[in-house]
């Protein structure tokens, strides 16, 4: 039997963006099902980024300790102009986000502004995770590797059809891959048998899978909590 660790889950949203849950039931929610980290990154857009990021912020302080799963607060920047993404990446974490997340060019969501993708991963040291990136260029793959940003492999129905170009790309040049859920609601949550077949079902071998869903959040987590 495969040695799959314990799960990590760097990406969801709450009632605070499109998410159905309060923060702390989609917490309780993960912890029932054995999650380890789970980092609550709403939407986050020009409209609500300071009122979001409060309260997640606010509420990850209170909780903190308290549970035996640990929460991150994040944000995922949201259907921004290209050219205004690093400026809302940036008062994001200003604002408490640990983790940064940029919404990529979904092949389900032809409305994300062209230009997102590469926008995004040119932020070194900024964006943490470009998520459900959908038809990513071999060089922007290369982009996420130098600058040492995660591409995500998702479990959301949509989102993930791109998953297999995603994971030939990046397997190609090296770029590193997480295995995310989108989630939106308790139900949304996995289990790591379910993020090992979605990276199987993404063309990787047993080797590369295991590599995605266990070490990858290891190494991941300890440099978001490292910043």
């Amino acid at each position: 039997m495969q040695d799959l660790g314990p799960r990590y889950e760097f990406h969801s949203h709450t009632i605070f963006s499109d998410g159905k849950l309060l923060p702390l039931a989609l917490v309780i929610e993960a912890q029932f099902r054995k999650v380890l980290v789970i980092a609550l990154t709403d939407h986050v857009d020009p409209s609500n980024i300071d009122w979001t990021l409060k309260h997640i912020v606010g509420f990850v302080k209170q909780i903190d300790n308290k549970l035996p799963i640990k929460v991150i607060p994040g944000a995922e920047v949201s259907y921004l102009p290209p050219k205004m993404i690093g400026e809302y990446c940036k008062k994001a974490k200003k604002l408490g986000a640990r983790l940064i997340i940029v919404h990529g060019e979904s092949p389900v969501e032809p409305a994300v502004p062209k230009g997102t993708n590469q926008a995004a991963l040119k932020l070194k040291g900024l964006v943490n995770i470009l998520a459900h990136p959908g038809w990513i260029t071999e060089a922007q793959a290369q982009l996420a590797k130098d600058n040492d940003i995660y591409l995500e492999l998702s479990a959301r129905r949509g989102h993930s059809q791109g998953n297999k170009h995603v994971a030939k790309v990046a397997k190609k040049v090296g770029a590193k891959l997480l295995v995310n859920t989108d989630a939106h609601a308790d139900k949304d949550l996995i289990a790591q048998e379910h993020a090992f077949w979605i990276a199987k079902k993404a063309g990787l071998n047993n080797e590369e899978a295991i590599k995605v869903v266990r070490d990858n959040p290891r190494e991941f987590i300890k440099k978001i909590l490292r910043r």
